[in-house]
């Protein structure tokens, strides 16, 4: 199956720190793939290497189509969603407005109502509390409301960076079984970045390891659970 989404020697730099020397990845259509890594390792900085919100060289190709001239805002009406570390919320608006923002790439009443309903579908409680100020919100309910407000965009591609940052194990449990859902049963594809290996192993099916911007291993997600370093290093065994 071709990628959807492929990485080819990608830099990235912040001023004159260079963040990426040459990533290369593939995500294919329909699969979760997970990035590991330490702090600084480069993962935040490969998503939004996607999402243009970093100077980068090198290629990225979405569906076919090149991204590294395109805006954050074309981008994401190419289908890209990008949950960012710290869930990203508009603290000040409400629940229901969080939700709205997630269609300000579309144009298609019904369709945008459809997916809220479908968002809904997954995080019923969010109906219920429509009108509580988002900041509010426990942090395993902001990120709920994060991933709720991206499905209205319709995404071909979710971007999670670190989602289990800061929530209860229980929260995270539960954020993951609703991610594997939308794969499983809609055929989302995703490309997460996270700490907790544990929990990204157990839901992708390939995985990279990135190492102070490079990556340093990559397989299948079965390959590296077995991996001694990968073991030692982030599964505590």
């Amino acid at each position: 199956m071709a990628a959807l989404l492929e990485l080819r020697e990608v830099e990235a730099r912040y001023g004159q720190v260079k963040a990426l020397h040459g990533v290369s990845l593939a995500v294919e259509e329909g699969q979760i793939v997970s990035v590991l890594g330490a702090n600084g390792a480069g993962k935040t900085t490969t998503l939004r290497a996607v999402s243009g919100m970093v100077r980068r060289s090198g290629e990225i190709v979405f569906g076919g189509r090149s991204l590294v001239r395109r805006s954050p805002e074309s981008i994401a009406r190419l289908g890209i969603a990008h949950v960012p570390e710290g869930r990203g919320i508009l603290a000040e608006l409400s629940v229901w407005d969080n939700i709205r923002m997630g269609s300000y790439t579309r144009r298609d009443r019904a369709g945008i109502r459809k997916d809220v309903e479908r968002a809904l579908a997954y995080f019923p409680w969010i109906e219920e509390r429509r009108r509580q100020q988002a900041g509010t919100l426990s942090g395993g309910e902001q990120q709920m409301l994060a991933l709720a407000r991206a499905l209205v965009s319709r995404p071909r591609l979710l971007l999670l960076d670190e989602p289990s940052l800061g929530l209860a194990p229980l929260v995270v449990q539960e954020f993951f079984r609703i991610v594997s859902l939308l794969n499983e049963e809609e055929g989302l594809t995703v490309l997460v970045v996270e700490q907790n290996a544990n929990i990204a192993l157990q839901v992708s099916k390939q995985t990279y390891v990135l190492e102070v911007g490079r990556v340093a291993l990559a397989g299948s997600a079965d390959e590296l659970r077995q991996h001694e370093g990968i073991r030692s290093s982030y599964l505590g065994y």
